[in-house]
């Protein structure tokens, strides 16, 4: 099964085109597989996101897989994004060999605890990795102090995506998990600026420190350097904190 969701799928997509910046709302895909194996055959993916990404000039595609059985489990335990793809879904192709589940709906205070319950335990350990990070910069461990950076970032996008959506990516790519974030709330994208160079630099030397700042004998950061990045991310610790209590007390009123 291939099926369109989001904002394609539900018609409130954007197209805003300004002198000094233009946002399409991307199309996102669920592609729906008979077993794991295929959801899983990560270089078939990975051709056809490069295959996608040379061939679009504005809107971008993201597409996401998953085996049908790995689906229907979501949809059967209420996972809401996945419930909200087979109510707002667009089919765009089925092969015909299997079916969807029907989900049970949650009820509003259902949802809000369910959100509740990930934001806290995400956020805690994006906490736990912000205490490292300054706990490393102390002691002049810069490669550990950015490493804990990053993972708090990621941390911190994943309570977001949870909340919001009840799904994270597989992934560790912090710019891809920040533009799905910014999605959701407009604010998120004041956290990581990449206007001038030195700003792209800057976010570029936090996204690379997952794998390079463990592994690359090569890879180095400044105090200065740590400290912007740091400020960063503290600031998207407090706008994760409010963004995030804000829609916990909103489901509560649908």
């Amino acid at each position: 099964m291939i099926v369109l969701f989001g904002s394609h799928a539900r018609g409130d997509w954007v197209e805003d085109f300004q002198e000094t910046y233009e946002y399409v709302s991307d199309y996102d895909i669920l592609v729906i597989t008979k077993d794991r194996k295929a959801a899983r055959g990560q270089k078939k993916w990975r051709d056809l996101d490069k295959e996608l990404a040379a061939n679009q000039d504005i809107t971008k595609t993201n597409i996401i897989q998953h085996s049908v059985w790995f689906v229907n489990d979501k949809i059967e335990r209420n996972y809401y994004f996945f419930v909200d793809i087979f109510k707002e879904g667009i089919l765009l192709f089925d092969s015909g060999k299997f079916s969807l589940s029907e989900p049970k709906d949650l009820s509003p205070e259902e949802r809000q605890k369910k959100a509740r319950n990930s934001f806290e335990h995400w956020f805690k350990k994006g906490n736990d990795f912000r205490k490292y990070a300054d706990l490393a910069i102390q002691n002049a461990d810069n490669n550990i102090a950015v490493f804990n950076l990053h993972q708090a970032t990621e941390t911190y996008y994943a309570a977001i995506l949870l909340v919001f959506t009840d799904y994270k990516p597989r992934t560790h790519d912090i710019e891809e998990l920040g533009k799905q974030v910014e999605k959701l709330h407009s604010d998120f994208s004041t956290v990581f600026p990449k206007k001038t160079a030195e700003e792209a630099r800057l976010f570029k030397l936090l996204k690379k420190a997952y794998i390079d700042a463990r592994y690359e004998i090569d890879y180095k950061i400044e105090k200065e350097e740590l400290e912007y990045l740091s400020e960063r991310v503290k600031m998207l610790r407090d706008l994760t904190a409010r963004i995030c209590n804000e829609r916990i007390a909103q489901f509560a009123e649908t």
